[in-house]
């Protein structure tokens, strides 16, 4: 079974406020997409990856990424667009050799473990379509616009979505190219594989997968580093 990872790079990383993409900034001397790229290098069950990065970060991701850090297993440089599915697009339109398994995973996402990336693909045998989430654990309100409450959400079918998530090729292909042709927003990549009206199984993510957003997870994100070697 041959599987492809798209690791994503392409945002312009705004909430983060720093001068350059979120991706960049070190995490224990090293670029943070530095670390997530070393997990799907690790990583017996994937064949090959795909980088989807943003155009002007071209010279920066040969300099400091490419010449500096040696990934065999990058097969591919794509240039994003201007959404996230737009990126994830452009990544799966680009795989060029045959495949049977894609892992899509946020490159802002440096605490996945190679076992649990395994996991995903191993689930492709009985199924479609695998992500990770985690349960709700605080209370979740709709608020207007003004400010008030309108209503409280049921917890308990309330889920926080985690990458990388992991789909049969053909489907998640033919999900995207249907779901944008319809002008469909995707929050996440499995949103078009519900528009086909496919299942999506859900397994359990780790709290430790967190997405380097702010520079409140930045902070984060280096003490848990320290934390987990060894570990992952």
């Amino acid at each position: 079974m041959r599987t492809i990872a798209i690791i994503l790079a392409g945002g312009a990383g705004k909430r983060m406020g720093a001068a350059t993409n979120k991706q960049f900034l070190l995490i224990e001397n090293k670029p943070i997409i530095v670390h997530t790229l070393q997990i799907f290098e690790d990583c017996r069950a994937v064949d090959g990856i795909y980088f989807v990065v943003n155009q002007k970060d071209l010279p920066l991701i040969q300099e400091e990424i490419l010449e500096t850090y040696k990934f065999n297993k990058i097969m591919k440089i794509v240039i994003g667009g201007k959404l996230r599915q737009d990126s994830v697009k452009n990544g799966l339109e680009a795989i060029e050799h045959p495949c049977d398994v894609v892992v899509i995973h946020d490159g802002a996402r440096p605490f996945v473990s190679p076992a649990f990336i395994e996991k995903g693909i191993f689930l492709m045998e009985m199924y479609d379509a695998v992500i990770p989430a985690l349960p709700m654990k605080d209370t979740v309100k709709v608020i207007s616009k003004e400010g008030f409450v309108v209503k409280t959400l049921e917890r308990d079918s309330l889920w926080h979505v985690q990458t990388p998530q992991t789909f049969k090729y053909p489907l998640i292909v033919k999900a995207y190219r249907e779901g944008m042709a319809k002008r469909h927003y995707g929050y996440d990549d499995a949103t078009f594989i519900e528009h086909l009206g496919k299942k999506v199984k859900v397994i359990e993510g780790s709290p430790y997968n967190m997405k380097i957003t702010t520079p409140e997870d930045l902070t984060i994100a280096r003490g848990l580093l320290s934390q987990l070697k060894g570990t992952l």
